[in-house]
């Protein structure tokens, strides 16, 4: 059954208007990502797939130390918590305590120690003393040579985080983690994005053209000119450059005499579920517990 919450969501996610969003849903037995490509294919919504809604809280940070840089993502419940300088020094220790390691994943950063705890212990701690479920979710760590650079950059307090790692020029490499930010980049150049995510965008947007009713002999043609727009939009170095926007970012990096090695982008809560709840019922829920 096709709930009304459900439809909310992919409209909330699309654009998408209310009917069309129900018929979707229909048409794909519920599947939220299968309803957002079949309304890509209707060519009624042009929203890039999302598998849900961003809606968790918490605190991104990007720490540098020498050669070495770390984005950390921990997250709360509420942003209320986010704010709270308890849980941002407890982020500030995981990030600092994972960058002096060599850690490669959660788990192993989990057992890392700091004042005889271990971040595990650390956040357990925490959640206690907050009254609010915390949880350590993801970290990346880029290394450099001696003559390469970083550049970081936050938003809205930590609610999104980036980190630039460039051959040269440490204005520049802020100026790219501030691009990276705000355009939402996924992939670095159009080598990087996966052949079966290029597929399926293939398949979206011919599938599109054909319902558009366009000349069945043009629409090799018209599809590669909106997979091209599509590198424009999810290919860091295709991007217009947000400073010189008649400038694709390739260029104006190739023009300072520098170029793009890597980056990290963590926008707080991304992928995650929504938490929904009724404000009375839960006010009510504690006033019964």
């Amino acid at each position: 059954m096709i709930s009304a919450s459900m439809v909310k969501d992919l409209r909330e996610a699309t654009g998408a208007g209310m009917l069309d969003c129900k018929k979707a849903l229909e048409a794909s037995n519920g599947n939220m990502e299968d309803a957002i490509t079949w309304l890509r294919e209707k060519g009624i919504s042009k929203a890039a797939k999302k598998a849900s809604r961003i809606a968790a809280e918490g605190l991104a940070v990007a720490k540098v130390n020498g050669n070495k840089a770390v984005v950390v993502e921990v997250n709360s419940e509420t942003d209320f918590v986010a704010k709270n300088e308890e849980f941002q020094n407890l982020v500030n220790i995981i990030a600092d305590t994972v960058l002096n390691s060599d850690v490669k994943t959660v788990e192993e950063a989990n057992k890392l120690t700091h004042d005889g705890k271990t971040i595990e212990e650390l956040v357990v701690d925490k959640t206690a003393t907050i009254g609010e479920k915390l949880s350590f979710r993801r970290f990346e760590i880029l290394e450099k040579e001696d003559n390469q650079v970083f550049g970081t950059y936050s938003h809205m307090g930590g609610k999104i985080v980036a980190l630039t790692l460039l051959d040269k020029d440490e204005e520049l490499a802020k100026d790219i983690a501030m691009q990276v930010a705000a355009m939402r980049p996924l992939y670095l150049n159009r080598e990087d994005v996966p052949s079966d995510v290029l597929e399926k965008e293939r398949t979206i947007l011919k599938e599109q053209a054909e319902n558009e009713g366009l000349d069945p002999n043009k629409i090799d043609m018209i599809v590669n000119g909106r997979i091209n727009k599509y590198y424009e939009e999810v290919c860091l170095v295709d991007q217009g450059f947000i400073k010189e926007n008649k400038m694709k970012v390739n260029k104006y990096v190739e023009s300072k005499g520098s170029k793009i090695i890597n980056f990290v982008r963590y926008e707080v809560g991304e992928g995650m579920e929504k938490r929904e709840e009724n404000f009375a019922d839960e006010v009510m829920k504690q006033i019964n517990g």
